[in-house]
């Protein structure tokens, strides 16, 4: 005797070995044996043959017609025999019976199963619901595959082109895009980046990079809505006139330097600051701007700023034009150079020069200062405020030596074509303004923090800089206190403290509270959207490094071996790791043969092939 029965959700037939009521022991046609519960079998028979009634049941299973049979079915639970019988007219044999029982068994939207060999019709409107809804999984498999395909091929789906944005910065893996895409990926060995650059949706990398970190941050877009400002017209005008040093591409001139000598022989320098603040109230739609940035975002050959351009451009520090200031006038001794007092005003002052770096360091360098050469416009002024900063460097115990190991390096970008040039850091120029912030920016915190009026500070303990609201010292600088008040049009750190400064000059309750709720979510939010934004500079600033080895078909290089395989390239600030670098100390100059750039993962292959000295040797 044969069975017929279920197990683990499949059907399987065996001969009967040993019949012990409630289980079974049975064989297998591959002569396994096993035991199964009597309550598992569905039919016993004697004849076909195993192998022939699963051959035929599984045949008159696929003959069967699903549609028909579900017509056929009775509305309450039935036996798979009841309906065989029915279908068939007659009482059906094992194979008829085995047969309608399989179909019945992989029809689960026309029969719900009830029991072991037990099923009920799926009511008209489920069945409907369950087909519609099957023929559309079916119609996207079939979708998903055409993407699939022309992906594979290499051309882009028509439906997808109004998808790109997601489909690289951010996929949705529940969406058949998506889905199409990674099996596309998986087939060609490919990143989704790269396979959609192949199909021409991705036609800049520079474009990748830019849109990737504005569908990030801005999804919005980086315009601005109209900002009103309040009117500074009734400021007094200061009695001095000041010029700006900057960079040929700053537009948002933030500091500007008058000169002037006192009837007592002393002189009187004035560092005047940029004044936003004035124009921008607390909680005002352009208030709100700045917070959202929290600073301008910097990349080379472009800018996105904190601030409406209408904004900048009415308090920019631009030349032939009176802007509002926060001005520190500082008090220096003629002969000793020391700094005798300071006073702060909140007015306007007139800008009548923006001198730029490229134009003024030629004129203005150690040289010409050694050789006293100094015939030029502002010559004097800026003879004696480098004179004054260098007091102000030793002031705060710092070396008078120009640290000439640290380069600095320019990108500018024109017509899609890069340039990087070098300058050293801790020129004339360098020194002389960052040592006239370095103090004011000190002497406003101790400000703020004599008259208890709160403040952002930065200060560095063991080398750890961070932000705080507790003066305390800055020891990477020398200085008892120091917070960023001098960049309002770029900073919205400097915003905030400047609109401290400024109440507390005008004798007005400050903006902010010592231990303010807001004062702490400002300076967070500002730490993780300054980092993100330095982060994005760097990724692009290294994105134009590659494109100038391949714009100037650089096919070896020198490199400065940083630690063990991590180099610099000489020229330009690129950096990576070098796996056939051999064990070098630090320092250690090496010649690299450049191999294949890849302009979406910014990376760049290449290969050691000497240190210089044996190059050098070589030949």
């Amino acid at each position: 005797m044969n069975v017929f029965y279920e197990e683990d959700g499949a059907f399987k037939v065996g001969s009967i070995l040993t019949d012990n009521t409630t289980s079974l022991q049975v064989e297998s046609t591959h002569g396994k044996r096993s035991k199964i519960k009597a309550a598992n079998v569905l039919l016993r028979f004697a004849q076909p043959g195993l192998t022939e009634l699963m051959t035929h049941a599984e045949g008159i299973a696929a003959d069967i017609d699903v549609e028909f049979l579900w017509e056929c079915s009775p509305q309450e639970d039935f036996g798979f025999n009841e309906l065989a019988s029915e279908y068939f007219g007659h009482e059906p044999n094992p194979i008829e019976a085995a047969g309608t029982l399989i179909r019945l068994h992989s029809s689960p939207m026309h029969f719900y199963k009830k029991g072991k060999g037990r099923y009920k019709a799926a009511p008209p409107d489920a069945l409907k619901s369950a087909l519609a809804s099957a023929e559309k999984k079916r119609l996207q498999a079939a979708l998903q595959a055409r993407y699939t395909n022309e992906l594979i091929a290499f051309t882009l789906p028509p439906e997808f082109t109004d998808k790109l944005p997601h489909l690289l910065y951010k996929p949705d893996r529940n969406t058949i895009e998506v889905k199409a895409l990674e099996a596309a990926c998986t087939a060609s060995h490919l990143s989704a980046a790269h396979l959609l650059q192949r199909c021409g949706a991705v036609p800049s990398t520079h474009s990748y990079h830019l849109q990737r970190f504005l569908f990030a941050n801005f999804p919005h877009g980086t315009g601005f809505a109209e900002v009103d400002l309040a009117d500074c017209a009734d400021l007094p005008l200061a009695v001095d006139t000041a010029f700006s040093i900057d960079d040929a591409t700053t537009t948002e001139i933030d500091d500007a330097f008058s000169v002037r000598e006192l009837a007592n022989g002393n002189w009187r320098i004035g560092v005047h600051i940029a004044a936003p603040s004035l124009g921008i109230m607390p909680g005002s739609p352009g208030d709100d701007i700045a917070i959202q940035r929290m600073s301008t975002i910097y990349m080379p050959g472009d800018k996105i700023t904190m601030l409406p351009d209408s904004v900048v451009q009415a308090f920019t520090l631009s030349a032939d034009k009176v802007c509002p200031s926060l001005s520190m006038y500082i008090e220096v001794d003629a002969e000793t150079l020391d700094v005798l007092g300071t006073e702060s005003r909140v007015e306007r002052i007139h800008i009548v020069a923006n001198l730029r770096h490229d134009t003024l360091e030629p004129l203005f360098n150690e040289d010409t200062l050694a050789a006293g050469d100094q015939d030029f416009l502002f010559a004097t002024e800026l003879t004696l405020l480098w004179k004054i900063a260098q007091k102000l460097e030793a002031m705060r115990g710092k070396s008078a030596e120009n640290n000439t190991q640290q380069v600095d390096y320019n990108f500018h970008v024109e017509n899609d074509r890069i340039s990087i040039s070098t300058r050293q850091r801790g020129s004339p120029i360098d020194k002389l303004v960052a040592e006239l912030m370095i103090f004011v920016n000190s002497e406003w915190g101790k400000l703020l923090a004599t008259h208890d009026v709160a403040g952002i500070y930065r200060t560095q303990s063991n080398g750890k800089v961070k932000m705080s609201t507790v003066p305390a010292p800055h020891q990477g600088l020398g200085v008892a206190q120091y917070l960023w008040s001098s960049s309002p049009l770029r900073r919205y750190i400097d915003f905030v403290n400047q609109r401290q400064i400024i109440s507390l000059l005008r004798e007005e309750p400050p903006a902010y509270k010592t231990n303010d709720t807001a004062l702490f979510a400002i300076m967070r939010d500002f730490e993780a959207a300054y980092a993100l934004y330095n982060e994005f500079q760097r990724n692009m600033e290294r994105y134009w490094c590659l494109r100038w080895l391949l714009q100037e078909n650089i096919q070896r290089t020198e490199a400065l071996v940083l630690r063990e395989n991590l180099v610099k390239l000489v020229n330009i600030p690129l950096t990576s790791r070098i796996p056939s670098l051999p064990e070098l100390p630090p320092n250690t100059r090496v010649i690299l043969e450049i191999g294949d750039i890849d302009l979406l993962d910014l990376n760049f292959n290449a290969r050691f092939i000497s240190k210089v000295e044996e190059e050098a040797t070589a030949c």
